[in-house]
């Protein structure tokens, strides 16, 4: 019976492969035609468990981490991300589940198209791709900035560092421009490539950050130990008084005039502005859904519920715990943490990470972990790229909103056409175009131009995450609880409906709705106060435009797509145009809800400690390690 089961299995394994071969085989033909628009399957579930987990980790944790503990001190920065983590992966498992159901092209714009209204859903798309390209070219100029890596002598001769000065001479003494252009080619390169060649690329990157930071959490446990011994001082002694677990005090400087915010309000205003530092960092949540068209065994491997899970549990755990270890050593009132300006993403000097390596003495570290950070930065800015272009190629499928004929019709064709592997190289490139805004880093206050991208793209994604939260919701009522006998797709007088109690249903959480809500609600007050510190005298116009600009910019896009499709289209007679479809969804290979995968289950029930039991839960810690 054994031997009949795994032969069935290798048969349907062989007739999978068959089968994506011959799907090869015909997107190579049509390729040759010229009228290739689909993307390739070539994905597993290792690749895109690290390309997301890789395209959370650049400089937000780096750069900015250090931000947020000036702000609402070392244990309001450990709550803080704690809070937003639960936000984005509220909404992250919103969209997860949508996905894993329709793993469709471009899903953070079908949905919201399908189940909202088809101009929210098509400016939810233009708004991610202008959170990406923007953040593609924050990573190339945060790259070019940590060149510029120098500590003031002053600040180690105070801290008795072993060494008079510490700076990198090649990168103080080379254009930026110079390192723009490296990282631009390098980054237009990599995306060129086939996608199994990317994945495999962000699978090792993904691979050496997880191990850096695995080991910047050990470092800091350990250097924390020496110290306490050594000084005989307590090992939490900038969580207590007179610094504390929160920040004594919140000050900005919009521009000529320092407002400082103490007791209850201080804190209120640090965890707000923290809460929209740290967005930033994490809004890359939503890149598992991006891999769904290039997914290969989405209803086998259920790779889009697991890299979904392990995203969210991976990227809050390692962020809270180098936030937490890295306070035991940094108090949050070090000179090189202080950032008063309302947006700015400094340099490798102002990372607490090296600062807790200068405050112990550690001589080649800091080196090192710089040198890291560009790396971290250049391999998000890759990330970045692939997620603009694949979200460029999925508004280029959205027919009814391009123009017929003429020169808008060609710019379509072309931006929806792929190569023989299955690369969108026009999209790949319109996107990449955007990305040389990277060179705005030879300003002379690259900081701040810094900080305001990244204050744009934070809003953008704030919109996105919104929009998707009431997609779920909407999408939810078309679900109904079902009997687990019955299928996944239930025929009703009313319509069709979705059983999420079936047992081949791909990916379920409970009380998702609630999740949702939540995320809703987060998403929409830190879209409204994002930019309350801009409103302090002296009004900041630059600052004001980069945290409110996108919302009028989605409302419009929203208006075009109607006026377009619709000429005598009235906003004040609006109807939602939607489809709310929920046919044809993808379906799990296994239909027991025991043995599914990322879930611990005897193989042998009747002898607990056998081989058979062994292996099952070295298959179990497997699938969430890799």
């Amino acid at each position: 019976m054994e031997n009949s089961t795994c032969n069935s299995n290798l048969d349907a394994d062989v007739e999978d492969e068959w089968l994506q071969a011959g799907r090869q085989v015909q997107q190579e033909k049509r390729s040759r035609k010229g009228d290739n628009t689909e993307l390739r399957r070539c994905l597993n579930e290792r690749h895109v468990n690290m390309i997301a987990f890789s395209s959370t980790i650049g400089i937000g944790l780096f750069l900015q981490s250090g931000k947020v503990m000036y702000l609402i001190g070392p244990g309001g920065a450990v709550l803080a991300y704690l809070l937003m983590g639960s936000v984005l992966w509220s909404a992250n498992a919103s969209l997860g589940e949508m996905t894993a159901v329709f793993p469709v092209k471009g899903p953070i714009i079908d949905f919201p198209s399908r189940f909202v209204d088809e101009g929210v859903g098509f400016a939810v798309g233009w708004m991610a791709w202008f959170a990406y390209i923007n953040l593609t070219a924050t990573e190339v100029s945060a790259v070019a900035s940590l060149f510029k890596f120098k500590f003031e002598s002053d600040y180690l001769t105070q801290l008795n560092y072993p060494r008079e000065t510490l700076q990198w001479d090649f990168g103080l003494g080379t254009n930026p421009a110079v390192w723009v252009t490296l990282c631009l080619v390098g980054i237009l390169l990599i995306n060129l490539l086939p996608v199994r060649a990317y994945g495999e690329i962000e699978y090792v990157c993904g691979c050496i950050k997880m191990f850096v930071i695995v080991s910047i959490i050990i470092l800091n446990v350990a250097l924390n130990a020496r110290n306490s011994s050594r000084n005989n001082t307590s090992p939490f002694q900038f969580y207590q008084q007179p610094l504390g677990f929160f920040s004594n005090q919140t000050t900005t400087d919009p521009g000529a005039r320092t407002y400082t915010f103490t007791g209850d309000t201080g804190r209120l205003v640090g965890m707000w502005s923290a809460m929209n530092t740290i967005f930033f960092s994490l809004q890359g949540f939503f890149t598992v859904s991006v891999t769904a068209a290039e997914n290969k065994h989405v209803d086998r491997d259920e790779s889009i519920k697991l890299a979904t899970r392990k995203i969210s549990l991976r990227v809050i755990l390692l962020y809270v715990l180098v936030v937490f270890t890295v306070g035991l050593n940094v108090p949050y009132d070090d000179s090189n943490l202080r950032d008063q300006s309302i947006s700015s993403i400094r340099r490798g000097q102002n990372s607490p990470v090296i600062i807790a390596c200068i405050r112990s003495g550690l001589v080649g570290l800091p080196h090192f972990f710089n040198a890291f950070y560009i790396f971290s930065a250049f391999s998000t800015g890759v990330n970045g790229l692939y997620i603009a272009s694949r979200l460029l190629h999925a508004l280029a499928s959205i027919r009814n909103v391009w123009p017929a004929t003429g020169w808008g019709a060609s710019i379509k064709a072309r931006l929806a056409k792929t190569s023989s592997k299955g690369v969108p190289v026009n999209a790949v490139f319109t996107s990449w175009l955007f990305g040389l805004m990277g060179y705005l880093a030879v300003k002379p206050y690259p900081a701040k131009i810094l900080g305001r991208m990244a204050i744009f793209s934070t809003s953008s994604m704030l919109i996105v995450y919104a929009c998707v939260a009431i997609a779920f919701l909407l999408f939810r009522t078309r679900t109904i609880t079902g009997d687990p006998s019955e299928d996944i797709l239930i025929r009703t007088p009313e319509g069709e409906f979705l059983n999420r109690d079936a047992p081949d249903y791909p990916y379920k959480s409970h009380l998702q709705w609630l999740r949702s809500a939540y995320a809703l609600l987060a998403c929409l007050l830190l879209i409204i106060f994002n930019g309350w510190r801009t409103f302090l005298s002296p009004f900041s116009h630059a600052d004001f435009l980069s945290a409110y600009m996108s919302i009028p910019i989605f409302i419009t896009i929203v208006a075009l797509y109607h006026f377009k499709d619709e000429p005598e289209w009235k906003p004040w007679r609006w109807e939602r145009r939607v489809t709310m479809e929920v046919g044809n969804p993808v379906v799990t290979v296994e239909k027991d809800p025991e043995k599914r995968k990322g879930r611990l289950h005897r193989a042998n029930r009747d002898d607990f400690w056998c081989k058979e039991n062994l292996a099952a839960f070295g298959q179990f810690v497997w699938t969430w390690l890799k």
